[in-house]
């Protein structure tokens, strides 16, 4: 969370598409849907490199009389995307303001304007590359979380008067709370890296048996676009 250093990093490009990154994405995912959030970047659990999970979790469709006035919960669609080391082509001119949120600024949020439409290119856990035109709320939360690795925050597009408004918000809820607001992604932090220590120490071991034998978080809520 802010103001830790390690948000402001560059993050790196993935060079290797192995089980370790398939660890790791999915890890990101778990955390992601716990916090809750619907994006979530690698550096955000400590990995520098160029990892995006999304998943909008878009309301499923009230396909009753009573529409979206029942006062029944119908859960929500999932759909996981993956982006490894995304980038933008072709941002339009035409602009959208949406109120974000991120898990690394807990539990503030904002108006930020961003590129209505972009295309995109990326790669899958496999590393076969995508390219596509997106728009709407994805394309803001995938801009969202592509500043994410390069160091920048949602709270970097506001003015500077905004920014440091939003800044004493957060540092009066962390005294209010004794330390910091409630959130479960410095616990996810933790418990992915021994999750990837222990992913590194079985390829390590079994790198040495072969060499023996002769032979590598947008919170969600309605009214916010949360990371």
């Amino acid at each position: 969370e802010v103001p830790d250093p390690r948000l402001k990093t560059v993050s790196e490009p993935v060079t290797v598409f192995d089980d370790e990154l398939k660890t790791l994405v999915q890890d990101m995912f778990d955390t992601m849907y716990d916090a809750p959030g619907i994006g979530l970047a690698a550096i955000q659990v400590g990995v520098p490199k160029r990892v995006l999970v999304i998943d909008l979790q878009e309301p499923a469709p009230h396909e009753h009389e009573d529409g979206e006035h029942c006062d029944h919960d119908h859960g929500v669609i999932n759909d996981p995307r993956v982006f490894i080391n995304p980038e933008i082509l072709d941002p339009s001119e035409d602009l959208n303001v949406y109120q974000e949120g991120c898990l690394s600024v807990p539990d503030q949020y904002a108006d930020v304007e961003r590129p209505a439409t972009i295309t995109a290119r990326w790669q899958d856990v496999e590393g076969k590359q995508y390219e596509e035109q997106i728009d709407g709320m994805l394309a803001t939360c995938l801009q969202h979380e592509m500043d994410h690795l390069e160091g920048i925050l949602f709270i970097d597009h506001l003015s500077r008067l905004k920014r440091q408004m939003v800044l004493k918000k957060l540092a009066k809820l962390r005294k209010e709370h004794g330390s910091r607001p409630k959130s479960r992604l410095n616990s996810h932090i933790v418990l992915l890296a021994l999750r990837l220590s222990k992913c590194t120490c079985r390829l390590e071991l079994s790198f040495d048996r072969l060499r023996t034998n002769g032979g590598s978080l947008m919170h969600r809520s309605e009214s916010a676009l949360p990371d």
